[in-house]
């Protein structure tokens, strides 16, 4: 059964997001708010975590994940950045965009695209996910949490709660974070491509 945090969205208590963070640490798998939709997240170094993931939402090994990172220093340590792609992406975060780009030698394999071994990433602009990240030093490996056949992504707690209860290890609730997914933009072959519209302007990379 998972653990249930009700945070508060503008002032998180630094108590709930403590206990989250010591259990991201002890490889759980949790829901959580970020600045777009709810998402599915666990340490990167989790050993069963990506999997459990594909199981959940059914995904297969071209699924890109998402390296969720607290800021441009995590940012850049996970993806290779041409100047080009620095100073654009730079100035659009923290924000609801993923960028994919090559994975450096930091990503485990496993995680990265099996055959273009890219990676998603992004800086979230949200409170809740700023507070774990910071607390938990390190970024999250993450997809949104939107299941199979299903057209948007959950957004109340504990409709998430009742739906994954066996599934995932905990469920941090900060209200209503909306439903629309990142805006993706794809740098891996040396210029901006967006691959899915969605709640960042895509008009900055167009």
């Amino acid at each position: 059964m998972a653990r249930y945090f009700d945070v508060h969205p503008r002032n998180p208590q630094p108590r709930a997001i403590s206990q989250v963070t010591e259990l991201l640490r002890q490889d759980a798998l949790i829901a959580y708010p970020t600045d777009s939709s709810y998402a599915l997240g666990c340490r990167i170094d989790s050993p069963d975590g990506a999997e459990r993931i594909r199981r959940i939402r059914n995904l297969d090994d071209k699924h890109h994940f998402t390296l969720v990172c607290a800021d441009f220093s995590q940012f850049g340590h996970l993806v290779q950045l041409s100047n080009a792609a620095f100073r654009a992406i730079k100035a659009a975060t923290p924000g609801p965009y993923t960028f994919i780009l090559p994975a450096t030698n930091e990503v485990p394999r496993r995680l990265a695209h099996s055959k273009k071994k890219t990676v998603g990433a992004r800086i979230p602009d949200n409170v809740v996910v700023r507070a774990l990240l910071a607390e938990l030093g390190e970024p999250l490996l993450s997809s949104t949490l939107l299941m199979p056949d299903a057209e948007e992504p959950m957004t109340d707690g504990w409709q998430i709660k009742e739906a994954l209860d066996h599934v995932v290890d905990a469920v941090v609730d900060a209200g209503d974070c909306g439903m629309e997914p990142t805006t993706v933009v794809d740098w891996s072959a040396g210029y901006p491509e967006v691959v899915r519209v969605g709640a960042g302007d895509p008009s900055r990379f167009e």
